[in-house]
């Protein structure tokens, strides 16, 4: 299967971050229209110095953040980078997408969490819209484009964050710091909750991210347990950098739905509690708890070789482990341009290193669209999953005939 039939194929990503996924060329425009420093003012410079093809850790990965978030401060910076996600995604024939940010990182006294939410809806309807309004579309030919927005929630974070974060803070000084940190995302649950239903927005759910080592998703308990109520999807990093009793935890303190990267999920060696007395039974037990319920795995392969030197050799990743247990798993790109990666690149190596067949790629790509958190009515799911699997049908039959003459 090579990348052109990979390109033409409907495909989502239910694990992209907006601040890790901007254009380059916007970068740099908006850089210099707001005065923010660059290491390099060219694209080239900048894959250079910052938005490499592999980095030494995590640390490196992560300072592309601070010149990403540093221009998406206001309204129409947020559409126009919103906008462009889209657009770029549908340039490779993805057709859903859940974009997710967190709204306290671009916050202001002019644009409280409400607002950012609303502007990074603005550009993806826009791109939307004009994706739909194609004659292909309007005919029924091809499934249209939809998307959803995921608001993320900070397992710890620091007055330096954002604006939003250092008066959070301020306001909250004589109490403990994990305290702030269950209160701040309360906040966000609270604000999504009523972009959604008051605002008829389709922020459809909440994450949890961050640093896990020493940070534990039952600080936010009481803020997934009202998502929950407020009929909220969500989805928590988890088994990225800590062991599978972070994976147990937000599934179950948590009612996590879809678990980030998962990378621990099948191995033993990473259990860290003296009151696991098996660890092999326990990462077996996990594993199939989750099966069993099609909790589903958001795999990142470019992401979690460039963080983590044990996955440089891809053919060490988990991802066919999970496949072999009948794991729900779906092909994420977690951030397109600090990865410097597409959904059609990701399903491309997924492909080819664990020599995977049309049939575990199609299960792949619908797992993808049946375990969206889909903004619509159920029944309208089910209408638009059966479409962009018969045009997956449809593609699959054209292009494999046409190599068969």
């Amino acid at each position: 299967m090579n990348h052109a039939f990979l390109k033409k194929l409907p495909k989502t990503d239910l694990h992209l971050h907006l601040d890790g996924s901007i254009r380059l060329s916007t970068l740099i425009e908006l850089a210099r229209e707001t005065g923010v420093e660059l290491p390099s003012y060219t694209e080239e410079g900048l894959r250079e110095t910052v938005f490499k093809d592999s980095y030494r850790d995590l640390n490196e990965y992560l300072t592309g953040f601070a010149y990403t978030t540093a221009v998406m401060k206001t309204r129409e910076q947020l559409e126009r980078i919103s906008y462009e996600v889209a657009v770029d995604n549908q340039l490779e024939g993805v057709r859903y997408i859940e974009v997710r940010f967190a709204p306290q990182l671009h916050a202001s006294d002019d644009m409280d969490i409400i607002d950012c939410i609303r502007a990074v809806n603005d550009g993806l309807l826009r791109a939307k819209n004009e994706f739909n309004n194609r004659r292909e579309v309007i005919d029924g030919l091809e499934p249209p484009f939809h998307y959803a927005i995921i608001s993320c929630a900070m397992r710890f974070f620091t007055p330096a964050f954002s604006d939003w974060y250092r008066r959070f803070f301020e306001m909250h000084s004589f109490s403990d710091r994990e305290i702030v940190f269950a209160l701040a995302s309360l906040e966000l649950e609270e604000a999504v909750a009523k972009a959604r239903w008051e605002e008829d927005l389709p922020a459809v759910g909440i994450d949890l991210a961050g640093a896990e080592a020493g940070w534990p998703a039952l600080n936010h308990l009481e803020t997934f347990t009202k998502a929950k109520g407020h009929f909220l999807r969500k989805t928590v990093h988890a088994g990225e950098a800590y062991g599978p009793e972070s994976i147990y935890q937000a599934i179950t303190d948590l009612y996590a739905e879809r678990i980030g990267h998962g990378l621990t999920l099948l191995n033993p060696s990473a259990v860290k509690s003296r009151y696991i007395p098996d660890p092999v039974k326990y990462v077996d037990a996990l594993a199939s708890y989750i099966a069993d319920r099609r909790i589903t795995v958001e795999v990142c392969l470019t992401s979690n070789q460039q963080t983590d030197p044990a996955f440089r050799d891809l053919s060490n990743h988990p991802f066919k482990k999970m496949m072999e247990k009948k794991l729900s798993v779906t092909i994420c790109t977690d951030n397109r341009t600090i990865s410097n990666t597409t959904v059609t690149k990701e399903l491309h190596k997924a492909v080819n290193t664990f020599d995977l067949t049309r049939y575990d790629l199609k299960n792949i790509l619908v797992y993808g669209f049946k375990r969206s958190f889909f903004p619509g009515r159920y029944d309208e799911k089910r209408r638009y999953v059966r479409q962009c699997m018969e045009y997956f049908e449809k593609i699959e039959k054209e292009y494999f005939q046409e190599k068969e003459r």
